[in-house]
């Protein structure tokens, strides 16, 4: 359960509260603040705060003092020129809060986007919680033979069933070691007088790497997108990608002009190298181009052929 009843009342709290405010508001991502998007079996984000929209992109690319008198498709067309040109700067101005829960290995993946402000629960002060992630069986797969960090065939029979054993019986023994050097109830008093407690700083070390773990990150559109468009590529881990899945979804509501000129030349155009774009040129002019003559290496010649569809 991604939530306990106290934290739901909570957000159910929040959730009811409504503050009068002067600055620019998006009723499609006011519908879903503060609320916990379930992603896996036991993670979830959530939105926490914003600031902007789409019209304050317009406005810092023109440097207005109000929100503008453009008609809606002028601004969707600068826009739609500022993601071409990869102008960021006005992507800049806006920023969005989330509070999001995950494995572990996870958050190591997440932490190499260094262009957002995070803030993690410490395992210092307070006690984890015994949840840890444990993947669907169609998730269970071999190593890949042709992508050294990639996924193979999923395994099945009892090579799954072994696997989902090893992965529960680790995670269970790590949590209840855990608890015994911590010795500690939800008081923070022994458990046992008897027997000495570990530090928590210490005790924290035997959890796994499938363990959950909680932040706050912060980031702009900008520095947002260039995270989706890494982590929701379908060559992303899985376990990485079903969260960017779920914040696509919220940029959908938040900046929805941002969010379609971002689907139309970032996740769905292509770039290519100078060497690249002399071959397509040669395509169109009607010659016939091997990889030998085309003076890319074999791994861009492949994928541009992939680009292309051929």
């Amino acid at each position: 359960m991604p939530l306990n009843e106290d934290q739901q009342t909570e957000i159910a709290a929040l959730r009811q509260a409504s503050t009068p405010t002067r600055r620019a508001t998006v009723p499609a991502l006011e519908e879903i603040l503060y609320e916990a998007l379930p992603v896996l079996d036991h993670g979830f984000v959530r939105v926490v705060d914003y600031m902007g929209d789409d019209a304050a992109v317009v406005q810092a690319a023109r440097v207005s003092y109000g929100r503008g008198t453009k008609k809606v498709s002028e601004d969707k067309g600068l826009i739609q020129y500022l993601m071409r040109h990869r102008h960021s700067t006005p992507f800049e101005m806006c920023e969005i809060k989330f509070h999001v829960k995950l494995p572990i290995f996870v958050a190591r993946q997440w932490i190499r986007h260094r262009t957002a402000n995070v803030n993690e629960i410490s395992a210092r002060y307070s006690i984890l919680d015994n949840e840890f992630y444990i993947p669907a069986p169609g998730q269970l797969a071999a190593q890949s033979a042709i992508n050294r960090q990639g996924r193979g065939a999923t395994l099945e029979g009892d090579d799954a069933k072994r696997v989902m054993a090893l992965l529960r019986e680790d995670a269970e023994r790590a949590y209840g070691h855990y608890a015994l050097m911590l010795n500690e109830d939800e008081h923070g008093q022994p458990v046992d007088p008897t027997r000495a407690s570990l530090a928590r700083e210490l005790a924290r070390m035997n959890l796994s790497l499938n363990f959950y773990t909680q932040w706050y990150w912060k980031t702009d559109l900008h520095n947002f997108m260039n995270f989706l468009s890494l982590r929701a590529d379908p060559h992303a881990q899985y376990e990485i990608r079903v969260y960017a899945d779920a914040m696509l979804g919220v940029l959908d509501r938040w900046c929805p002009a941002s969010a379609e000129a971002f689907r139309q030349y970032r996740m769905g155009g292509a770039s290519l190298s100078a060497a690249g774009l002399a071959v397509v040129r040669r395509l169109l002019a009607g010659e016939a181009v091997t990889q030998e003559q085309s003076g890319l290496g074999k791994r861009e010649w492949t994928e541009l052929q992939a680009t292309l569809g051929r």
